[in-house]
């Protein structure tokens, strides 16, 4: 029976493995199709050592993202009430409705940071009031935000 190759993935290939990965193939496999394509590069130290550099690069740069999440929540909570103004009708029913992009805005006047209008989870807010919604910062990291919507 043949031993299988190690080789690392160039490129994402569909049932076997995502770039930078190291996987088994059969021989053929690899001398007809991956090598020659440029799909694979044969395993060396050389090549491992570029490989584990690549996967230590992509782990701390996914740390630094939840890191800056996680610094984005802490400076929405030090916030405390944020207030949108819409001019009211009876009953203290507001005209039109908050928007995403409206709590978006108020953010940004006070941490002068963009956020994403489709991370903001706005409920369906009709009348005057206190509301929280929520922003999804990162996979791992929600934060809530309390809003007061007042009267021009």
């Amino acid at each position: 029976m043949a031993k299988g190759v190690q080789v690392v993935l160039r490129q994402n290939i569909y049932k076997l493995g995502k770039e930078g990965d190291l996987v088994n193939v059969k021989p053929g496999y690899a001398t007809n199709y991956l090598l020659p394509q440029g799909l694979a590069v044969r395993v060396t130290p050389g090549i491992l050592k570029q490989v584990e550099r690549k996967r230590q690069e992509e782990e701390d740069r996914i740390r630094q993202i939840k890191l800056d999440a996680e610094s984005m929540k802490t400076a929405l909570a030090t916030i405390g009430q944020l207030t949108i103004r819409k001019q009211e009708g009876e009953d203290e029913a507001i005209f039109g409705t908050v928007t995403s992009q409206d709590v978006a805005d108020v953010i940004k006047e006070f941490t002068s940071k963009d956020i994403e209008r489709h991370t903001i989870s706005v409920p369906e807010i009709h009348k005057l009031g206190i509301y929280q919604v929520p922003i999804k910062l990162h996979a791992e990291v929600t934060a809530t935000v309390e809003i007061r919507v007042a009267p021009l």
